[in-house]
C-alpha cells in the first residue's frame, strides 16, 4: 500500500464513517469522499504523479477515466506523462465518448478511476477500448476498496483499503440504526 496516499486521505478526513449507499448499490459503514482530497490542487498533484511513476515506463499515448470523479486524475496525470487526457461518460445508460473526444486506432491508453468498489465503471471503459482496437496498458485508482479485481490487464491502485459492503438485503441491524447518506452520483 502506498502510506504517503492513504496519510493523505486520512489527513483531508476523506474517509468517513457512518451509514453510505454507493454507487454500486452496496451499503456500506465507511465512505471515501474523493473530492476531500481531488479539491486541493496539491494533494491532487501527488496523486497523479504516484499514477503517472507506476506507468512512466510504457509509452502511454493517452489517459482516460470516468466522468465526473476521474476527470481531474486523468487530466493530472495525462500532464504528468506529457500526453492528453480524456474521459468517458454515461449516456442512457452506456459508457462513450463525448465533446468531440477520440482515441487513435492503436494508441497505448492508460486507465484511470478515483475509488473502486465492484469495478463496475472501469469495467465499462475497458468494454468501450476494446471496441476501438487500441492497446490498454493498464489500470490506476486511487483507492481500491475490498478484494482486488481482475481485470485482465495489469491494475495498480494507489492504496488498497479493506471496507465492508453488504448487499441491500443483507444489511447488519446495527447498521440499521443509522440513518442513510448517498454520497455522489454517477447516473448508473
Amino acid at each position: 500500500m502506498n502510506n504517503k496516499i492513504y496519510n493523505l486521505l486520512v489527513e483531508k478526513k476523506a474517509i468517513m464513517s457512518g451509514h453510505f449507499v454507493l454507487t454500486s448499490g452496496l451499503h456500506s459503514n465507511k465512505y471515501i469522499e474523493k473530492f476531500r482530497v481531488l479539491e486541493d490542487p496539491k494533494s491532487l498533484d501527488c496523486i497523479c504523479k504516484e499514477m503517472a511513476n507506476n506507468f512512466k515506463d510504457d509509452n502511454i499515448d493517452i489517459v482516460v477515466g470516468a466522468a465526473i470523479g476521474a476527470i481531474l486524475i486523468s487530466s493530472g496525470v495525462a500532464k504528468e506523462l506529457d500526453v492528453y487526457g480524456i474521459f468517458t461518460e454515461r449516456v442512457n445508460g452506456k459508457m462513450v465518448l463525448k465533446r468531440g473526444f477520440s482515441i487513435p486506432e492503436g494508441a497505448k491508453v492508460l486507465v484511470v478511476e478515483d475509488i473502486v468498489t465492484t469495478g463496475g465503471s472501469i469495467r465499462e471503459i475497458l468494454f468501450l477500448l476494446e471496441s476501438l482496437n487500441v492497446e490498454i496498458m493498464g489500470i490506476s485508482s486511487l483507492a481500491h476498496r475490498g478484494e482486488l479485481i481482475n481485470f485482465s490487464y495489469r491494475y495498480q491502485p494507489l492504496v488498497e483499503i479493506t471496507i465492508e459492503s453488504w448487499n441491500p438485503d443483507n444489511i447488519p441491524n446495527w447498521l440499521h440504526d443509522i440513518p442513510i447518506t448517498k454520497p455522489g452520483s454517477t447516473g448508473k
